[in-house]
């Protein structure tokens, strides 16, 4: 993994290589959540405006929208941009809850990094709409790719290439827009649906494959699910297979996580196996263990139940410290192995940038 220096070189580089500069978006992890949060300044006069980020999400939408705010024309092409409803309605969804609504589409001036939109589209929502998020919280930012997602309308305004990359951490990590910042990546295809999906081959733990019989499949990237959740019939041989390498008695589960052990355990290493058996995604014992006490540990793993979708939801846990880059011009995801190999993380990656 390259050193700060060498990845602000890279950033650096890619700057003099692009119509305009990239912008850096603040990350900060809510330790009693577990949301990421990010700040806008909104509205005139502009108004901090704390948000949480929803890698998923089609949009941006607001609780108590400023009131410089205006409404966007029915009919009009930047209601037509927005999406198929001729009464230029956005979907609003919340992640936490699970609530959806419908909001009118809207416009005003929107900063972040010294970089100002002054046409900037969000939707403003109901009251309820905000519950379960993180306190102070005014809404969802939306990275997902509609055509009014954060990272699609800064594209448009400053002539971005079409790719973004995150670095959560469990305190500050951040998001540029329009910029790569590292080369020692692997990449995989992403797959063609709303939100981040990679598809996935096997899983493996101390290089021994899971006995599933079948593809996992597609695997969303998350930012708003804390923990990874997996559908019960795979939670349930991945746990037998994950008890079996640990080689240790588990002590008594401590919600929601369903095996924990002795905090002294070595910890084998969980691979998602890409596309083929040389891309491999390494989760490693910062990024599957979540220490519960000082005695004990707990596999940060959930039972979703029967009930998904799909089989896999990686959470935000597992994603951080690590580099993703979402190029969208490409379709592919790039990773990198945990950055905490290397002795740095996401946090002091920030501060070099």
């Amino acid at each position: 993994m390259a050193s700060n220096l060498f990845i602000l070189f890279l950033l650096l580089l890619s700057i003099g290589l692009s119509h305009s500069l990239p912008s850096l978006l603040q990350i900060t992890k809510d330790l009693h959540t577990h949301q990421y949060t990010t700040q806008l300044l909104i509205g005139t006069p502009p108004l901090p405006t704390k948000l949480v980020l929803h890698l998923s999400g089609q949009s941006l939408w607001l609780n108590n929208c400023p009131p410089s705010r205006t409404f966007v024309s029915h009919g009009s092409l930047r209601c037509l941009m927005a999406g198929p409803s001729p009464s230029c309605q956005v979907p609003q969804h919340n992640p936490i809850t699970g609530d959806t609504t419908f909001g009118d589409l809207a416009q005003d001036i929107v900063s972040v990094d010294g970089m100002t939109l002054e046409s900037f589209l969000f939707s403003c929502s109901p009251e309820y709409l905000v519950k379960g998020l993180v306190n102070s919280a005014k809404g969802v930012l939306g990275f997902g790719r509609s055509k009014v997602a954060f990272q699609s309308q800064m594209v448009n305004a400053f002539d971005f290439p079409r790719k973004f990359t995150v670095c959560l951490s469990s305190s500050d990590g951040f998001i540029i827009s329009g910029a790569g910042i590292s080369k020692s990546l692997s990449y995989t295809p992403l797959m063609s649906v709303d939100g981040y999906y990679v598809n996935v081959n096997s899983i493996k733990i101390n290089g021994r494959r899971l006995g599933v019989g079948q593809p996992i499949g597609g695997v969303e990237i998350s930012s708003t699910v804390p923990y990874t959740v997996m559908k019960s019939s795979l939670y349930g041989i991945f746990t037998k297979a994950f008890v079996t390498a640990m080689n240790m008695t588990v002590v008594s589960p401590v919600a929601p996580f369903g095996v924990c052990f002795p905090s002294q355990a070595t910890v084998p290493e969980i691979q998602l196996v890409m596309q083929s058996q040389l891309v491999k995604w390494r989760i490693q014992g910062r990024n599957s263990m979540v220490e519960v006490s000082d005695s004990v540990m707990c596999l940060g793993f959930v039972d979703g139940g029967m009930g998904m979708t799909g089989s896999v939801i990686l959470g935000g846990y597992q994603l951080e410290d690590h580099i993703l880059e979402f190029d969208l011009g490409t379709g592919m995801m790039g990773f990198s192995s945990s950055l905490l190999n290397e002795g740095d993380s996401c946090s002091t990656l920030r501060e070099s940038l």
